[in-house]
């Protein structure tokens, strides 16, 4: 268990249609993350990935099974990993620079002003925007923003970081370039990573293992391994392979 961050154990949910009855989303998901991990979950539209995620987030409670954090459940969660969730829109406020956006992340902290500042200044030529700490959400591309979003999303150094489908809005070269930051930042900060994708290839070159759900109710179909060191070339043959084999299964 000591290697285990994250472990979902019978994940079961309804929710309410407005027509009457209960959605059966999710059913009995069992899965284990271990830590330092990079895992995907995919599935058909409608399998309970989001919902899912937002389990593990705590922004959705289960109706049936639990989750545990380092051997504690849920409701323990001040003895949990510290977590931070990326969306799929950026979600910058528009009137507070690329810095005070960033600042956001650590407004619920007891830090002081010169702490905040340090952190804020450190994540952002983390992700290579120092000079832009001034610049406003208008002013910057899409690849930048998104940057903006990861690097408040790392100000408050989390060990665990979920995203959902965060760069599905980006072109194809963006994209890849978000890629290759995610990989290194969490290896640089040693974080575990959660991430929901419906791209097959984004799946392969990011995770080290790739959760399959079922369509509704979602459930695992199965988990497959991704073996093939990093940086992986999306172009290679063995990354192609490897994306035809996991579009089978879905």
């Amino acid at each position: 268990m000591s290697d285990v961050v994250i472990r979902l154990h019978g994940i079961s949910k309804w929710f309410k249609r407005q027509s009457g009855g209960d959605l059966h989303v999710l059913a009995d998901v069992c899965i284990d993350v271990p830590r330092h991990s990079k895992l995907a979950i995919v599935g058909a539209s409608g399998s309970g990935k989001s919902t899912l995620l937002n389990i593990i987030a705590g922004l959705v409670e289960p109706d049936g099974g639990r989750v545990v954090f380092c051997g504690q459940p849920v409701g323990e969660r001040s003895r949990s990993p510290s977590m931070t969730y990326m969306f799929q829109d950026d979600r910058l406020l528009p009137w507070r620079s690329a810095a005070r956006n960033v600042h956001f992340g650590l407004e619920s902290l007891p830090l002081s002003k010169a702490e905040r500042d340090r952190r804020v200044a450190e994540t952002l030529a983390m992700v290579n925007l120092g000079e832009f700490a001034d610049t406003f959400p208008h002013e910057l591309s899409g690849g930048m923003r998104s940057r903006v979003a990861l690097a408040r999303s790392l100000v408050s150094q989390p060990s665990i970081l979920l995203m959902d489908e965060p760069f599905s809005k980006l072109d194809p070269s963006i994209r890849t370039q978000m890629h290759d930051e995610v990989i290194r930042l969490s290896q640089q900060l040693g974080m575990t990573v959660i991430f929901v994708t419906h791209d097959v290839e984004e799946a392969v070159v990011l995770a080290e293992n790739v959760v399959v759900l079922s369509p509704r109710p979602g459930r695992v179909h199965s988990i497959v391994p991704i073996t093939l060191p990093y940086p992986r070339d999306p172009l290679s043959t063995e990354m192609n392979a490897m994306v035809r084999d996991l579009r089978r299964v879905i």
